[in-house]
Protein backbone atom coordinates (compact mmCIF):
# COMPACT_ATOMS: atom_id res chain seq x y z
CA UNK A 1 0.00 0.00 0.00
CA UNK A 2 0.91 3.38 -0.71
CA UNK A 3 1.88 5.98 2.09
CA UNK A 4 -0.53 8.40 2.22
CA UNK A 5 0.51 12.30 3.12
CA UNK A 6 -2.27 14.59 4.75
CA UNK A 7 -1.78 18.44 5.14
CA UNK A 8 -4.35 19.49 7.41
CA UNK A 9 -5.56 22.94 8.28
CA UNK A 10 -5.36 24.59 4.74
CA UNK A 11 -7.15 27.77 4.47
CA UNK A 12 -5.36 29.72 1.15
CA UNK A 13 -5.71 29.54 -2.67
CA UNK A 14 -1.82 29.60 -2.53
CA UNK A 15 -0.68 26.76 0.11
CA UNK A 16 -3.94 24.81 -1.05
CA UNK A 17 -1.87 24.49 -4.87
CA UNK A 18 1.64 23.83 -2.77
CA UNK A 19 0.17 20.94 -1.14
CA UNK A 20 -1.91 19.90 -4.40
CA UNK A 21 1.49 20.42 -6.40
CA UNK A 22 3.49 18.65 -4.33
CA UNK A 23 1.73 15.30 -4.24
CA UNK A 24 -0.48 15.44 -0.89
CA UNK A 25 -2.92 12.60 -1.05
CA UNK A 26 -5.12 14.39 1.41
CA UNK A 27 -6.21 18.41 2.31
CA UNK A 28 -7.88 18.92 5.24
CA UNK A 29 -10.16 21.79 5.97
CA UNK A 30 -10.93 22.85 9.73
CA UNK A 31 -14.45 23.42 10.74
CA UNK A 32 -14.25 24.34 13.88
CA UNK A 33 -14.20 28.30 15.33
CA UNK A 34 -11.77 28.02 17.71
CA UNK A 35 -9.08 26.61 16.10
CA UNK A 36 -7.13 29.23 14.19
CA UNK A 37 -7.14 26.90 10.68
CA UNK A 38 -11.30 27.59 10.51
CA UNK A 39 -12.77 28.38 7.39
CA UNK A 40 -16.02 29.49 6.58
CA UNK A 41 -18.21 27.74 4.79
CA UNK A 42 -17.86 29.78 1.42
CA UNK A 43 -14.02 29.40 1.66
CA UNK A 44 -14.38 25.50 1.94
CA UNK A 45 -16.42 25.97 -1.29
CA UNK A 46 -13.65 27.84 -2.92
CA UNK A 47 -11.34 25.68 -1.85
CA UNK A 48 -13.34 22.13 -2.67
CA UNK A 49 -13.43 23.72 -5.97
CA UNK A 50 -9.42 24.27 -6.57
CA UNK A 51 -8.87 20.81 -4.85
CA UNK A 52 -11.24 18.87 -7.43
CA UNK A 53 -10.15 15.58 -7.70
CA UNK A 54 -6.25 16.66 -7.13
CA UNK A 55 -6.45 14.80 -3.83
CA UNK A 56 -9.17 13.39 -1.37
CA UNK A 57 -10.95 16.74 0.27
CA UNK A 58 -11.41 15.60 4.15
CA UNK A 59 -13.60 17.89 6.62
CA UNK A 60 -12.25 18.12 10.22
CA UNK A 61 -15.15 18.51 12.86
CA UNK A 62 -15.13 18.32 16.75
CA UNK A 63 -18.54 17.25 17.31
CA UNK A 64 -20.83 19.05 15.14
CA UNK A 65 -24.40 18.52 14.78
CA UNK A 66 -26.22 17.26 11.41
CA UNK A 67 -26.90 21.00 10.68
CA UNK A 68 -22.99 21.77 10.64
CA UNK A 69 -22.35 18.67 8.88
CA UNK A 70 -25.30 19.38 5.86
CA UNK A 71 -23.91 22.56 5.37
CA UNK A 72 -20.23 21.24 5.11
CA UNK A 73 -21.68 18.75 2.86
CA UNK A 74 -23.27 21.51 0.80
CA UNK A 75 -20.35 23.76 0.47
CA UNK A 76 -17.55 21.43 0.31
CA UNK A 77 -18.68 17.66 -0.13
CA UNK A 78 -15.88 16.38 1.09
CA UNK A 79 -14.57 12.73 0.37
CA UNK A 80 -14.11 11.69 3.95
CA UNK A 81 -15.32 13.25 7.79
CA UNK A 82 -12.76 13.35 9.70
CA UNK A 83 -14.11 13.81 13.84
CA UNK A 84 -12.14 14.83 16.02
CA UNK A 85 -14.06 15.30 19.02
CA UNK A 86 -15.87 13.08 21.88
CA UNK A 87 -18.14 11.45 18.94
CA UNK A 88 -19.12 8.00 19.70
CA UNK A 89 -19.23 4.79 18.31
CA UNK A 90 -23.34 5.30 17.58
CA UNK A 91 -22.12 9.13 16.06
CA UNK A 92 -19.63 7.34 13.90
CA UNK A 93 -22.06 4.87 12.65
CA UNK A 94 -25.20 7.80 12.12
CA UNK A 95 -22.59 9.97 10.26
CA UNK A 96 -21.93 7.30 7.68
CA UNK A 97 -25.62 6.53 6.88
CA UNK A 98 -26.94 10.13 6.65
CA UNK A 99 -24.27 11.95 4.79
CA UNK A 100 -23.40 8.52 3.05
CA UNK A 101 -19.08 9.36 3.52
CA UNK A 102 -16.43 7.62 4.89
CA UNK A 103 -15.33 8.49 8.14
CA UNK A 104 -12.01 8.67 10.09
CA UNK A 105 -12.16 8.89 14.11
CA UNK A 106 -9.05 10.72 15.86
CA UNK A 107 -8.09 8.91 18.43
CA UNK A 108 -6.01 11.28 21.03
CA UNK A 109 -3.35 9.24 22.95
CA UNK A 110 -1.05 9.76 25.88
CA UNK A 111 -0.79 6.24 27.43
CA UNK A 112 -2.00 3.16 26.31
CA UNK A 113 -5.30 2.83 28.09
CA UNK A 114 -6.20 5.03 25.57
CA UNK A 115 -5.92 2.33 23.00
CA UNK A 116 -8.71 1.08 24.92
CA UNK A 117 -11.59 2.41 22.67
CA UNK A 118 -10.10 0.73 19.36
CA UNK A 119 -12.14 -2.30 19.05
CA UNK A 120 -15.50 0.27 19.04
CA UNK A 121 -13.60 2.77 16.60
CA UNK A 122 -12.44 -0.09 14.44
CA UNK A 123 -15.84 -1.68 13.63
CA UNK A 124 -17.72 1.34 12.36
CA UNK A 125 -14.72 3.93 11.05
CA UNK A 126 -12.81 3.54 8.01
CA UNK A 127 -9.30 4.78 9.01
CA UNK A 128 -8.07 5.68 11.94
CA UNK A 129 -6.07 9.02 13.17
CA UNK A 130 -4.06 8.79 15.99
CA UNK A 131 -3.18 11.96 17.86
CA UNK A 132 -1.56 13.40 20.76
CA UNK A 133 -4.34 13.77 23.61
CA UNK A 134 -4.25 17.52 24.13
CA UNK A 135 -3.51 18.78 27.39
CA UNK A 136 -6.68 19.22 29.70
CA UNK A 137 -6.84 23.44 29.83
CA UNK A 138 -6.53 23.00 25.53
CA UNK A 139 -9.19 24.84 23.70
CA UNK A 140 -8.82 22.39 20.96
CA UNK A 141 -8.16 18.75 20.68
CA UNK A 142 -5.97 19.14 17.87
CA UNK A 143 -3.02 21.24 15.89
CA UNK A 144 -1.18 21.66 19.25
CA UNK A 145 2.49 20.92 17.76
CA UNK A 146 2.62 17.98 20.35
CA UNK A 147 4.03 14.49 19.86
CA UNK A 148 2.76 11.11 21.20
CA UNK A 149 4.83 8.29 22.64
CA UNK A 150 4.91 6.25 19.08
CA UNK A 151 6.23 3.33 20.74
CA UNK A 152 2.61 3.08 22.28
CA UNK A 153 1.86 1.87 18.48
CA UNK A 154 4.74 -0.48 17.72
CA UNK A 155 3.66 -3.73 16.64
CA UNK A 156 -0.28 -2.50 16.89
CA UNK A 157 -2.63 -5.06 14.94
CA UNK A 158 -5.32 -2.90 13.57
CA UNK A 159 -7.51 -4.31 10.86
CA UNK A 160 -8.19 -1.02 9.51
CA UNK A 161 -6.22 1.82 7.56
CA UNK A 162 -4.83 4.13 10.30
CA UNK A 163 -2.40 7.46 10.17
CA UNK A 164 -0.17 9.18 12.50
CA UNK A 165 -0.57 13.41 13.51
CA UNK A 166 0.63 15.06 16.63
CA UNK A 167 4.05 17.25 16.34
CA UNK A 168 4.76 15.85 12.93
CA UNK A 169 7.26 17.77 10.97
CA UNK A 170 9.98 16.80 8.19
CA UNK A 171 12.55 15.94 10.51
CA UNK A 172 10.93 13.55 12.57
CA UNK A 173 8.10 12.20 10.17
CA UNK A 174 10.17 9.01 9.06
CA UNK A 175 10.78 7.93 12.97
CA UNK A 176 7.32 8.33 13.51
CA UNK A 177 6.59 6.50 10.76
CA UNK A 178 8.66 3.88 11.18
CA UNK A 179 7.89 3.23 14.99
CA UNK A 180 4.03 2.99 14.52
CA UNK A 181 3.76 1.19 11.17
CA UNK A 182 1.22 3.97 9.94
CA UNK A 183 0.22 4.25 6.41
CA UNK A 184 -0.13 7.59 6.39
CA UNK A 185 1.10 10.83 7.99
CA UNK A 186 -0.77 13.99 8.59
CA UNK A 187 0.64 17.48 9.86
CA UNK A 188 -1.04 21.10 10.73
CA UNK A 189 1.21 23.36 12.98
CA UNK A 190 4.59 21.31 11.92
CA UNK A 191 4.50 22.85 7.90
CA UNK A 192 3.19 26.98 10.19
CA UNK A 193 5.48 29.61 10.42
CA UNK A 194 2.74 30.48 12.45
CA UNK A 195 -0.54 29.17 14.13
CA UNK A 196 -2.93 28.82 11.25
CA UNK A 197 -0.25 29.90 8.80
CA UNK A 198 1.11 27.52 6.22
CA UNK A 199 4.78 27.77 4.69
CA UNK A 200 4.71 26.27 1.20
CA UNK A 201 8.52 25.39 1.74
CA UNK A 202 7.66 23.63 4.58
CA UNK A 203 5.09 22.02 3.42
CA UNK A 204 6.93 20.32 0.18
CA UNK A 205 9.75 19.70 2.89
CA UNK A 206 7.12 17.56 4.69
CA UNK A 207 5.82 15.67 1.63
CA UNK A 208 9.49 14.86 0.21
CA UNK A 209 10.61 13.73 3.58
CA UNK A 210 7.35 11.84 4.02
CA UNK A 211 7.47 10.22 0.65
CA UNK A 212 11.65 9.05 1.21
CA UNK A 213 10.54 7.14 3.74
CA UNK A 214 8.17 5.10 1.18
CA UNK A 215 11.20 4.79 -1.50
CA UNK A 216 13.45 3.11 1.62
CA UNK A 217 10.50 0.72 2.33
CA UNK A 218 10.84 -0.93 -1.23
CA UNK A 219 14.22 -0.93 -2.09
Amino acid sequence: MSLLVKICGLSTPETLETALDAGADMVGFVFFRPSPRHVSLETGRDLGRQAKRRALKVALTVDADDATLDNIMDALSPDIFQLHGQESVARLRDIKQKFGRPVMKAVPVATAADLAVLPGYVAVADRILFDARAPKDATRPGGLGAPFDWHLLENLDLKLPYMVSGGLHADNVAEALSVTGAGGADVSSGVESAPGVKDPELIKAFIRAARATQELSVR
